[in-house]
């Protein structure tokens, strides 16, 4: 069922419940069957996701399908979100991995089951676009960890990591403030040995986030996620409406897959010709994944190039190399909650609770 384009000026934005000891998560594979080829690192992460947060798990019939069914049936993959919507046992949906074509169950979803039934729904990378689909139907989705990459790894990722999943999806504070963490990492080695389950490659210091320009305090709903993800959106009936983007903070971070700079410039230039930087209120990017420092330079500069000197926006705030994206650990960022940045101080935190 497509989005209709008016919907977006009307629906107010309705916030999940927070999630509790004892809830039941449901584990869906929107996209790529990740579990079915490496089941191990699968289970590892729904172990952790018991231990660490003492939820139960359901999964559905597309949770560990293979790869060939899943992408031979997008309609299968809907109705598994469907009916975990539904489900009134269902306190959270996460997925499982990311992958490449997810874009395809959008025709498929069920606005009324998903509208009628809002709660915590979470995953990056490919999942932006169900992310940005929900987002657009009112509701306050949650781009962070999935199952295989995120949760099976946090033995391996900084106590701070699990501490800032539990403040974010099991309290309802009226503010948070986000902070780099100690370390990151690039990437896992390679997930068919055993001895790399659960593993990260070797971690480095956080080198900071980079505040590139603006000077302001600036107040905004977050939108955003994988930016390769959304360029598939760009022309469809799935992207957003011209009004929707009006007071956004918008945040992107870049895949695996390393998109040249060049690349990234093209697509901001596609923002900037769509009017979208001069209805947005700050712009954020994620620690670019496997990039050199000198390409972060270069990307840098990319950036500022492209929304301050062929666009003019020279006051819009802009922050990169954060901690959410395609390296961990990484943050939760919850699209449709409001949040702040402070050029001065250079803070960045959420000024309203993200669930209720």
């Amino acid at each position: 069922m497509s989005l209709p384009k008016d919907l977006v000026k009307t629906l107010e934005v309705v916030k999940p419940k927070r999630l509790a000891a004892g809830d039941t998560v449901a584990v869906l594979s929107t996209s790529w069957g990740g579990p079915a080829i490496f089941p191990k690192i699968y289970e590892l992460g729904v172990r952790n996701l018991k231990a660490n947060f003492h939820l139960q798990i359901k999964e559905y019939p597309t949770t560990r399908g293979d790869p060939e069914l899943l992408h031979g049936n997008p309609e299968m993959r809907a109705k598994d979100v469907n009916n975990a919507f539904s489900d009134r046992e269902v306190a959270g949906i996460i997925s499982s991995i990311g992958g490449d074509d997810s874009i395809r169950i959008l025709p498929y979803l069920s606005k009324e089951a998903i509208r009628s039934n809002p709660k915590v729904l979470m995953g990056y990378s490919d999942t932006t676009t169900l992310l940005s689909y929900c987002n657009q139907l009112g509701l306050v989705t949650f781009h962070g960890p999935s199952i295989m990459a995120g949760f099976s790894q946090m033995e391996n990722l900084p106590a701070t990591f699990t501490a800032h999943v539990a403040e974010m999806l099991f309290h309802s504070k009226a503010s948070h403030q986000y902070s780099p963490f100690e370390v990151w990492s690039d990437g896992y080695p390679d997930w068919a040995e055993d001895g790399n389950i659960g593993k990260v490659n070797p971690p480095r210091k956080d080198d900071g986030w980079r505040w590139l320009q603006g000077m302001s305090i600036v107040r905004g709903e977050l939108f955003g996620g994988n930016i390769e993800v959304l360029e598939g959106l760009k022309g469809t009936e799935f992207w957003p409406s011209r009004d929707f983007w009006r007071g956004k903070i918008l945040f992107l971070e870049t895949s695996e897959e390393k998109p040249s700079r060049a690349y990234i410039r093209r697509c901001l230039r596609n923002y900037g010709v769509q009017g979208i930087f001069d209805k947005i209120t700050g712009l954020l990017f994620g620690r670019a994944r496997d990039f050199s420092d000198e390409e972060k330079k270069d990307l840098d500069e990319n950036i500022v190039t492209v929304v301050a000197g062929e666009f003019r926006r020279r006051d819009l705030p802009i922050v990169t190399n954060m901690d959410f994206g395609h390296t961990d650990p990484q943050f939760i960022l919850p699209l449709g909650a409001r949040a702040a940045i402070d050029c001065g101080r250079r803070k960045f935190q959420l000024v309203e609770p993200a669930v209720l």
